[in-house]
């Protein structure tokens, strides 16, 4: 029997290999304005993230929850610690780490399928190659029409699926979300929370998922770490993976409902505790 064609997405995916988690450890980080004193963000973070894990961190406001996604990213210099990502120690950004950000991060003047090629074309791929891959991440996001449009023509919601099909087209081992959805309308949000599930199902990564909504936090994550009030540490890491449900169902279990009571309450006593140390 002859060979079976393989197309370049095919071949690209298979000379991927398997996606690496995440070892931290030990990491402090200290901003230094350049007026007034020291502010501690994070100390002695330490957390292991499996390979194909979605963990998302929590926590009040200050904590250090993106100052430790971009520390993964690389997009900051590691002060103290140790940040290992796909066996390979952190030391800049690279392309084995995808991020998505709350405000999209589009450029305006590219149109939707450009700005999707624009991570492919600094890989130097072949032109049909680029375009396959653009077309098929633009297809999983379900925005077919609109590879012509620009930004300002889209919604909200539309703009972060060209954020994350930009992302995910340059196949990152580890994708790092920065409160991806807290611009978004209620309604926009939950589709949108649908959508990344059914695209992580699709295209299983590795997901640190920085958010403010315990509740998107449970439903999504297989686990969620709760950080302290600034300086931020690990309180707890919730174990909240759910039944293999669809989401609207999930959402009436009575799992669902205690998990999210059970963090929420510990998010609670933290943002409590950050409020009384601004009084001071």
């Amino acid at each position: 029997m002859g060979s079976v064609a393989r197309s370049p997405l095919d071949q690209r995916e298979r000379s991927q290999g398997a996606s690496g988690g995440i070892t931290i450890s030990g990491v402090n980080h200290e901003y230094r304005p350049p007026r007034g004193r020291p502010v501690l963000a994070l100390d002695g973070i330490s957390l292991e993230v499996a390979d194909r894990e979605f963990i998302a961190m929590l926590g009040p406001s200050g904590c250090g929850k993106s100052t430790l996604l971009y520390l993964v990213g690389g997009f900051m210099p590691l002060q103290q610690g140790r940040i290992v990502v796909n066996g390979k120690q952190v030391t800049g950004p690279g392309p084995d780490r995808g991020i998505v950000f709350q405000n999209f991060a589009l450029f305006p003047w590219k149109t939707v399928r450009d700005n999707v090629l624009y991570g492919l074309e600094k890989q130097r791929l072949p032109k049909s190659e680029r375009e396959e891959i653009a077309q098929h991440y633009i297809d999983m996001v379900h925005l077919a029409g609109f590879e012509d449009s620009y930004p300002s023509q889209l919604s909200g919601g539309m703009k972060q699926r060209v954020a994350i099909a930009r992302t995910l087209a340059i196949k990152p081992d580890t994708l790092l979300m920065d409160e991806p959805f807290g611009a978004l309308d209620a309604q926009t949000r939950s589709l949108m929370q649908e959508e990344l599930v059914s695209i992580w199902t699709q295209s299983p990564t590795t997901v640190v998922f920085v958010t403010h909504d315990v509740r998107e936090a449970v439903l999504l994550a297989d686990r969620v770490a709760v950080m302290t009030a600034r300086p931020g540490r690990l309180k707890e890491i919730v174990d909240t993976k759910m039944d293999d449900l669809p989401q609207s169902e999930v959402m009436k279990t009575r799992k669902y409902l205690d998990m999210v009571d059970y963090t929420w309450n510990l998010v609670r006593e933290e943002a409590i505790a950050a409020d009384s140390e601004k009084d001071r």
